[in-house]
């Protein structure tokens, strides 16, 4: 039996809490909902913030809803591109990371810590990692079979947990060097 996951692109984006909501967008600003994402319950939002490094600036959406703590997830082009610091973490490991500004229509925040490459993840619910012999944090391979990149992502931790939905995530660096085409089926090899 193939071990089939959904292979999807996490752009760049900024997830904030509610003070930095506040700070950034003005008092009673509420998150509004572009589109809902692949996950439960969270969504791409009309709102963006400027990214702002040492070395330069780049546009980021915000993903919604808020969250208890500020985060940046980059790729490593964007990282060096603005000269900031981004090491490869999970979502939400935030301790001890990459610091960097963010700017809204209303104020800007400096974020002494937050800003990481995501480590690449696959999502999947409690029935699916019993389907596929896969535990909470393991670490799996990826089968990409793209035309002319077809490659093999080591190092994939899976997430398992019930409020989640089957899907891998990779940044726009792996997803270039794999020419996925915004998303595509990958074969879990683990």
């Amino acid at each position: 039996m193939a071990k089939e996951v959904l292979v999807e692109i996490s752009a760049r984006h900024v997830h904030i809490t509610d003070e930095t909501l506040k700070i950034l967008f003005g008092e009673g600003h509420t998150l509004t909902n572009k589109k809902d994402l692949s996950q439960p319950g969270q969504f791409a939002c009309e709102e963006k913030v400027t990214v702002v490094g040492p070395k330069g600036s780049l546009k980021a959406s915000i993903l919604g809803p808020t969250r208890p703590a500020d985060q940046v997830e980059l790729s490593l082009t964007d990282a060096r591109t603005i000269g900031v610091t981004a090491p490869i973490r999970e979502s939400g490991d935030v301790k001890g990371t990459g610091s960097c500004k963010l700017v809204g229509p209303c104020g800007e925040v400096e974020l002494t810590e937050g800003v990481i490459a995501a480590k690449r993840h696959i999502h999947m619910t409690v029935a699916d990692g019993e389907r596929y012999s896969i535990s909470d944090k393991q670490i799996v391979s990826v089968k990409i079979a793209t035309e002319g990149r077809a490659l093999i992502f080591d190092d994939v931790v899976a997430r398992v947990s019930d409020s989640y939905a089957l899907a891998m995530h990779i940044d726009t660096d792996e997803a270039n060097a794999a020419a996925v085409p915004g998303s595509c089926i990958g074969e879990i090899l683990a």
